[in-house]
């Protein structure tokens, strides 16, 4: 599993890269926190990110559930891709539809940290280990 797996070992600066580095983040806790080596969770989230450029909330939500489970099935997380794809998709539209499409925005929708980790464990597929990993590095710029 991806526990130590850091932000900026993926390339993402949480504090000078705004809501792209958050939803990055956001997308690569979302795949570590599945039981799943770390290695495999990286380098889906890099196929996803880096090769296919799905990025932000709406690049992922235009994805069509085949496109994402050939991209999770690309990156070895072939076990999960039919539930992962579909709880991938569901986050993004989720994230557009309530927030704006920004982790900024559930965080001024929140009254503080536990209702913002509540409201982040709403999404299917976010329990408390991805909120965790999440957290661990969010929270400093979030907070």
């Amino acid at each position: 599993m991806g526990v130590n797996v850091t932000a900026h070992a993926l390339g993402i600066d949480l504090v000078h890269g705004g809501e792209s580095a958050l939803f990055k983040w956001l997308l690569a806790s979302f795949l570590m926190g599945k039981r799943i080596r770390a290695q495999v969770a990286v380098q889906t989230w890099h196929v996803i990110v880096d090769k296919h450029g799905r990025d932000t909330p709406r690049k992922l939500a235009g994805c069509t559930h085949r496109e994402l489970v050939r991209m999770l099935g690309e990156g070895g997380y072939a076990r999960y891709d039919e539930s992962t794809s579909t709880r991938l998709q569901t986050l993004a539209s989720r994230l557009l539809a309530e927030y704006g499409g920004t982790v900024s925005g559930m965080r001024e929708a929140s009254t503080d940290r536990r209702d913002f980790e509540k409201r982040l464990q709403s999404f299917d597929g976010i329990g408390p280990k991805t909120a965790e990993i999440f957290m661990r590095e969010a929270a400093q710029v979030l907070f």
